[in-house]
């Protein structure tokens, strides 16, 4: 019995990662992909918008970087920056003593230096401003430590639907 329930519980968790594989993106403007979705408890709209980097890092030859914002009820909710390679520890702690890594970024021809909170060493949670500067931005880039030394992902954000991004998300660019 346990194993046949094993079997049937790993069989739902399977349909159910098929099912949100499914959910096929749909363009938002230039590079950007929206995908949709639905709570399945309060039936609150999902949005997650995604941009793909235009190079592959020196550690990754099969999947490029990623920014991703993700909004709820038409609500901006957060932002990842997903570099698909290992991530260099925290060098800093954050407000509440959290792990940072501390970035440079470039939108368009200004240079900002931000601490984003460290996530498993898998992938940093991005500021809002940040959001606000890249979803108007036309050139985008990246700089951060890995293992190996300092990496720059470079995004081309420009082509954005801001009005789409805005009714999903309720924010605007900076």
């Amino acid at each position: 019995m346990k194993r046949a329930l094993l079997i049937f519980l790993t069989l739902g968790g399977m349909l159910a990662v098929w099912a949100y594989a499914q959910n096929t993106p749909v363009t938002a403007g230039g590079k950007w992909q929206e995908f949709d979705s639905k709570d399945p408890m309060t039936d609150v709209p999902k949005v997650r918008f995604e941009l793909e980097a235009d190079n592959f890092l020196h550690e990754s030859v099969y999947h490029k970087p990623k920014a991703e914002i993700f909004c709820d009820d038409g609500k901006y909710k957060f932002a990842d920056f997903a570099p698909n390679v290992r991530i260099g520890p925290p060098n800093r702690p954050g407000f509440w003593g959290q792990p940072q890594l501390e970035v440079e970024v470039r939108i368009d021809d200004r240079h900002d230096s931000h601490g984003w909170n460290w996530i498993e060493g898998r992938f940093l949670s991005m500021d809002k401003g940040t959001v606000r500067g890249l979803i108007g931005a036309k050139i985008f880039k990246i700089e951060f430590r890995t293992p190996d030394g300092d990496n720059i992902a470079e995004f081309s954000p420009a082509g954005l639907d801001l009005n789409r991004f805005s009714h999903a998300c309720g924010l605007s660019p900076k």
